[in-house]
């Protein structure tokens, strides 16, 4: 099977030829470095992080740019306000989204270049549009004239005329066209300022993308990512700043994915609602936060909710319940494969095909985690229930958690961990959120235990409930007692 994909430029889903296989190129929109990342910069990169893992499974060569935008308006503003250079403001916050990416086990893109590092690749771009009289000096701005470019607005499939009444644009007695976008401009006082042939200034928005794909990946790229709200404007004028320079095609398949809402409302700062990935990760294992944003299908839109993610974690916490008891497990007797084993084994046998025909189907991510949690259910129900697993039932119970793990952890970047060390690391990680230490609970679970045994049911009891006051959640059996914190 090929990868099919949704493509914003056709509004269909069309099978994926790269233009020059086995390479493929893919450029997507970072971050602007003047704040801490939000959970829509995760579910951004997430997502094309999935795209890039499915790409490099079929065997392509995948050249991937994640650029950084780290000079702008509001890069200025932020400098402005705590009385700090602006490049102070932009380290800060591209080390912090670049360890929290390292911490959301998001890959390391080919590239990830600067906006600031490559001004004298936007000045080239910029002569050459002036030179082909797509684009006009005034007063030491650049302009590019929309109107001279025929195909505007391919992309957000609207009219000119449509885009004019219908957008707010910034009014501009330097502009000759209310649609014309600023290439480069001229600095204010105080402002970081470069050299350029229209006088000191700094580059547009726009611009940037269009040199930092051409200088990494061609005139024409495969692939071209980011959110939904960026086809119009800035992927819009991408399109025609790179097409009007080159005048060849600047992008094969544009991919947009959904925006995020919180509890069915906007995430924004004025709301009070702005969920931070920083405190996401303080409060959930990665794992939950990339299960939570592959949830649903890429082009959705996404609703935080604390429920959600509560629901996202039991899940996860039992799929790792289920990998736990696996590891466990040892042969008691010899012989085939029994009737309750039947189920595990036709789940184990179709699961590769359901979960990888998901994610090459416009990269279907929700099905494929359908399909996931289908395949665990199968193996937690058998495990549980059989007491006494032969020795073939063991080996199919370690063959499905290899390639669930296999298929999980290499594609969707879940169910990577070994099941102890993730218990672990996340009872002590919720403990210490609580203030209580591992010693100490484990030793309550140990006199629990011991209690059992002792049929000392009044003080066994007592002790859960002493337990469950704390969020911790017991599972008795007769070698053990499994626990995790809520």
């Amino acid at each position: 099977m090929k990868l099919k994909i949704y493509n914003s430029l056709t509004r269909k889903v069309e099978p994926f030829e790269p233009l020059n296989p086995p390479k493929v190129t893919m450029y997507v929109c970072g971050i602007t470095a003047y704040d801490s990342s939000h959970l829509g910069h995760a579910r951004s990169a997430i997502i094309f992080d999935v795209l890039y893992r499915v790409l490099k499974h079929l065997n392509y060569e995948v050249v991937y740019v994640r650029n950084i935008t780290d000079i702008d308006d509001k890069i200025i503003n932020r400098a402005n306000i705590e009385g700090l250079p602006w490049n102070t403001i932009t380290e800060r916050y591209i080390r912090e989204y670049q360890e929290e990416m390292d911490a959301l086990r998001v890959l390391k893109p080919t590239y990830e270049p600067k906006a600031s590092e490559h001004i004298p690749e936007m000045i080239e771009i910029i002569e050459r549009l002036i030179e082909k009289g797509l684009a006009y000096e005034c007063e030491g701005d650049v302009y590019f004239a929309v109107e001279r470019f025929i195909s505007y607005g391919k992309l957000s499939h609207r009219k000119v005329e449509d885009m004019i009444a219908g957008v707010r644009i910034e009014p501009s007695e330097k502009k000759r066209f209310p649609l014309d976008f600023a290439l480069w401009k001229a600095s204010k006082p105080g402002e970081p300022a470069w050299d350029s042939p229209w006088g000191k200034g700094r580059p547009g928005w726009h611009i940037e993308c269009t040199a930092m794909s051409f200088k990494y990946l061609g005139e024409t790229i495969d692939i071209h990512g980011g959110g939904i709200d960026l086809i119009f404007p800035h992927h819009e004028n991408e399109i025609a700043q790179s097409e009007g320079a080159n005048e060849k095609p600047f992008v094969r398949y544009f991919i947009h994915h959904g925006l995020i809402t919180v509890d069915g409302e906007k995430m924004s700062k004025s709301l009070g609602n702005f969920v931070t990935t920083a405190y996401l990760l303080q409060r959930f294992h990665p794992e939950v936060i990339r299960a939570f944003l592959l949830s649903k299908h890429y082009r959705s839109p996404l609703d935080y909710t604390e429920k959600a993610m509560a629901d996202t974690e039991r899940a996860l916490y039992r799929l790792y319940e289920t990998l736990y008891w696996i590891k466990k497990a040892k042969a008691v007797t010899s012989g085939p494969l029994r009737e309750d084993a039947k189920a595990v084994k036709e789940a184990k046998e179709t699961f590769k095909g359901k979960f990888w025909e998901s994610l090459l189907e416009d990269l279907n991510t929700a099905q494929a985690i359908g399909h996931l949690f289908a395949f665990e259910n199968e193996l937690y129900n058998f495990i549980r229930k059989v007491k006494d697993p032969t020795t073939e039932e063991v080996t199919l119970l370690q063959e499905s958690m290899k390639i669930l793990q296999e298929f999980a952890g290499n594609l969707l970047g879940i169910a990577e961990e070994d099941p102890e060390v993730f218990f672990n690391s996340e009872r002590e990680r919720k403990l210490k959120l609580r203030g209580r230490e591992m010693e100490e609970i484990q030793k309550l679970i140990f006199q629990r235990f011991k209690a059992r045994q002792e049929r000392n049911f009044t003080l066994a009891d007592a002790i859960r409930e002493e337990l469950n006051t704390l969020g911790i959640q017991l599972k008795d059996t007769r070698e053990e007692t499994f626990w995790y914190v809520e």
